[in-house]
């Protein structure tokens, strides 16, 4: 598969090292550090606008947004206007996931990650090297479970979540939408949403302003 990224920083680097691993083909980097569409090394380089241009050169393309920020790339995806077919689903090999397991367009599935039996993971999400999304959990759209996160079975993780490195979300509770849940936090009751919880069991210490999202 031919693809495009969408942004330039370290989650785009760790990205391109997941889709060479599926033996995908990286025909564009598009991030606004550059002002304008230029070709070089196989490959194009240009501003995040150029990405029609792109796709006249490879209709065949697929895109990726490669920005670790939930809210960046729910903000890309609708200043994009395009349909949901028109981006990838990337699976590294070293990821084990269920069969029954359904995953939305856009999302990234980094190495070691294991998704289980009937877990629904929506679009535009990352789920992190070596995150564990156990049985009947319902992750929404632009979520981020980063590394080694836990979330045990029929947990639902609401859109824009954001779990941090080590968290772990206990049997059946909720996190609200665009909530943070600190590293290594253990999150033992429902969240509210557009909150950030830290520690053992996990306590609310901040409430977000809420953004237009």
């Amino acid at each position: 598969m031919k693809l495009v990224l969408i942004g330039a920083g370290g989650h785009s680097k760790v990205i391109r090292d997941v889709a060479h691993n599926a033996e995908h083909t990286i025909v564009a980097c598009l991030d606004d550090r550059y002002k304008e569409l230029y070709f070089t090394s196989g490959m194009y380089f240009g501003p995040i606008s150029a990405v029609k241009a792109v796709l006249l050169v490879h209709p065949d393309a697929k895109l990726v947004i490669a920005i670790g920020d939930n809210g960046t790339r729910k903000t890309i995806m609708q200043k994009l206007m395009l349909p949901s077919s028109l981006y990838a689903t990337i699976v590294h090999q070293q990821a084990v996931i269920s069969p029954s397991a359904k995953i939305g367009y856009g999302t990234v599935i980094m190495p070691g990650a294991v998704i289980n039996a009937d877990a629904v993971v929506g679009e535009h999400t990352i789920i992190n090297t070596r995150a564990v999304i156990e049985h009947d959990n319902a992750v929404e759209d632009f979520a981020h479970i980063s590394p080694g996160a836990v979330l045990a079975g029929g947990v639902c993780i609401k859109q824009g979540v954001h779990i941090g490195a080590n968290a772990t979300v206990l049997p059946n509770v909720l996190v609200g939408e665009w909530t943070t849940i600190g590293a290594g936090a253990v999150v033992v009751t429902n969240m509210p949403s557009y909150v950030t919880a830290v520690g053992v069991p996990a306590t609310i210490i901040k409430t977000k302003m809420v953004r237009g999202i």
